[in-house]
């Protein structure tokens, strides 16, 4: 009588819950990545295998988000990101670049299964270090003049953090 009462339990149990939806992303293009000529450009390419942009030039407000495929912690991020993209998109520019894969597919595939829809820079050859240092994820604030406002080291704790935070690095309210 236990075996079965903890049975009905457990079934009713699971069966409340919700299943996770996946939620479907795109490659994007990189051609409406706003950025500034500077004297020594840090180009990187495009996810999407296309031209990509000068990293050291991007022109805010934007969100510089540096993430690879391997990371579970840039994983546990990319819900706060995509809910945050979907209020700000018409006021921040959100760029993604991805580092130290082992193929491109890695990443395609990463932004495919975790519903990212913005354009995302690939660093094939780990040129971005001297720009951006070691170590993922990190989240960078760039003001409208193209400057570095602010280095978020880690993961996003939620999206309230994101949107505190580019109000009070870019200036943006949401």
């Amino acid at each position: 009588m236990k075996r079965l009462a903890a049975a009905v339990v457990l079934l009713m149990l699971t069966s409340c819950s919700t299943p996770s939806e996946k939620i479907a992303g795109h490659v994007i293009d990189c051609s409406a990545i706003t950025s500034i000529t500077t004297e020594n450009p840090l180009v990187l390419g495009c996810l999407d295998g296309g031209e990509g942009a000068s990293i050291d030039g991007i022109k805010g407000p934007a969100i510089i988000n540096v993430w690879a495929s391997w990371c579970a912690s840039c994983k546990k991020e990319m819900p706060i990101l995509r809910s945050f993209y979907l209020k700000a998109r018409d006021k921040v520019e959100i760029i993604g670049v991805d580092v130290e894969e082992a193929s491109i597919e890695d990443g395609r595939s990463f932004v495919e299964n975790n519903g990212i829809t913005w354009p995302n820079l690939y660093d094939a050859d780990g040129a971005s270090r001297k720009y951006f240092g070691m170590g993922i994820p990190v989240t960078w604030f760039i003001s409208a003049d193209g400057t570095v406002a602010y280095k978020h080291i880690g993961v996003l704790k939620n999206e309230a953090e994101l949107i505190s935070l580019t109000s009070e690095y870019l200036g943006v309210k949401l």
